[in-house]
């Protein structure tokens, strides 16, 4: 009589939490967040949709996971750094990281559950700016704004037509400014001509900005 044959091991057998979030983070970097249910999870790691909730509740704890992935990419302000320094560093960081993550953007702050990566950035944040003098509100103040501001700014950029200066001069001259006759949009023509000309490089306007909020709040570190 032959031998019984066991069961072959399967993927489903080799499943485990992280590799179940690794690859929900995987789909939404290709296909945005949209693209993303359990059921198309289970099919890329080849196993059964029900046998995830073994290792996520639902589709809302598979999310707050997911954040704290993204957390965990950003880089923490340094306890030796000054404050500036700190949110500075934080600040060029979580801009990088939204840019591999995008669909992160409208999610950072929505979860009504935070994971451990999510609560110890905001620790490390709120600490840099306390250690600094900055009182509990005007820390909270310099907090929202510096989140607003790097949101934003990478929501914003996310969506531009464009990827880099050679390509938006290219477009400005072939698209934008063909649209902007100079009788009609006397500014805007100038604008977009002294641009091209001067070679304007977008990439530094998130430093600009960061700079003018960096600056302002520290006139307001030994506000109440």
């Amino acid at each position: 009589m032959p031998a019984k044959k066991q069961p072959e091991v399967g993927s489903e057998a080799r499943l485990t939490k992280q590799r179940v979030v690794a690859e929900a983070v995987r789909i939404a970097d290709r296909e945005g967040i949209d693209g993303l249910s359990m059921r198309r999870l289970a099919g890329v790691l080849g196993a059964g949709a029900m046998s995830l909730y073994h290792y996520v509740a639902s589709k809302d704890e598979l999310l707050v996971a997911m954040i704290d992935v993204v957390f965990e990419e950003i880089e923490l302000p340094p306890a030796y750094a000054d404050w500036q320094t700190g949110m500075r560093r934080r600040a060029v960081s979580a801009r990088q990281v939204l840019a591999r993550h995008p669909w992160a953007i409208p999610l950072l702050d929505s979860q009504m559950s935070s994971g451990p990566a999510n609560l110890r950035h905001r620790e490390a944040v709120t600490a840099c700016l306390r250690r600094a003098g900055f009182s509990v509100v005007m820390a909270t103040h310099a907090n929202w704004l510096l989140d607003v501001y790097v949101y934003g700014f990478a929501l914003q950029e996310a969506g531009l037509p464009f990827a880099n200066a050679d390509e938006l001069a290219d477009m400005t001259e072939n698209v934008f400014l063909p649209q902007l006759p100079a009788d009609e949009y006397p500014y805007l023509n100038e604008s977009a001509t002294a641009l091209i000309a001067a070679g304007y490089d977008p990439a530094g306007e998130f430093t600009f900005g960061l700079d003018l909020i960096l600056a302002a709040l520290e006139s307001l570190r030994d506000s109440v």
